[in-house]
């Protein structure tokens, strides 16, 4: 199965270094930066706002929990966002390409 993998991070900077880090480690068979965006949440007891860049990873259901422990070493945030979402449909060739570059040992 085939996930896209969501993080937020604080500057453009570091969601660049996160995306090439996990494509290294062949954790991830891509990573896409985007922003910045405007996040407003709740943190410790009060709403905050702030500017942050996205980064989208592509990867297996397999590969998941050792991308998801990098990210966590990687990650400068407390409590980062990290939000794994199936693919519901993805094509052959693609699923075959996202396997291959992230299999262990590659």
């Amino acid at each position: 199965m085939i996930l896209q993998v969501t993080t937020t991070l604080p500057t453009r900077e570091d969601a660049e270094r996160v995306a090439r880090a996990l494509v290294e480690d062949r954790l991830a068979a891509c990573a896409q930066v985007a922003g910045p965006i405007a996040s407003t949440y709740w943190w410790k007891g009060q709403v905050e706002t702030s500017t942050e860049w996205y980064c989208h990873l592509k990867t297996t259901a397999e590969r998941f929990p050792a991308l998801e422990a990098r990210l966590r070493t990687l990650h400068p945030y407390e409590v980062p966002e990290i939000i794994a979402l199936p693919a519901a449909r993805v094509a052959e060739s693609y699923r075959e390409w996202v396997t291959r570059e992230t299999a262990p040992g590659r």
